[in-house]
């Protein structure tokens, strides 16, 4: 029996905080202007991919919060977008500034090196949060994604 044994099960952590630019942008659409995400995956073994790896669940959540919409047709059953090029997905321009913080406190009960995994850790709850600060911005709660202006008014 290990020393650990007893210990409670260890995973990836992750707190948020999304901002939206003035409440609403001009045109009236949800716009997140700031992104941070404090993550605590034990040990960060290499900074630059972990960082790359969160910046990536971040920007996927902007796109399953704002963007991502692939309706049903009601008479096929069908997806309504039949190709990707309609498809809605974050480019360069719906990308605010992601500031990633790591705790880096490494965890001896998952393995000797201390590190846990940051593969969705990321993404989890990205959406959520801009959610939160969608709330916050007009005081409406939003259950369903993608979160649109026809949903706000």
């Amino acid at each position: 029996m290990s020393p650990h044994e007893d210990a409670a099960p260890n995973w990836a952590t992750a707190s948020r905080r999304a901002v939206l630019g003035g409440g609403l942008a001009a045109a009236g659409e949800p716009r997140v202007t700031r992104f941070t995400t404090v993550v605590d995956i034990g040990r960060v073994v290499n900074a630059q991919a972990a960082r790359s790896q969160i910046t990536g669940g971040v920007i996927f959540g902007i796109g399953y919060a704002l963007l991502e919409d692939n309706p049903l047709e009601r008479d096929t059953g069908r997806l309504a977008g039949s190709n990707l090029a309609d498809y809605m997905v974050p480019v360069n321009a719906d990308v605010p500034e992601i500031d990633v913080h790591f705790i880096d406190r490494p965890d001896p009960v998952v393995n000797g090196l201390g590190a846990r995994g940051c593969g969705e850790i990321g993404n989890v709850g990205s959406a959520a949060a801009i959610g939160n600060a969608i709330y916050n911005a007009t005081g409406k709660r939003i259950h369903d994604v993608p979160i649109t202006l026809d949903k706000l008014l």
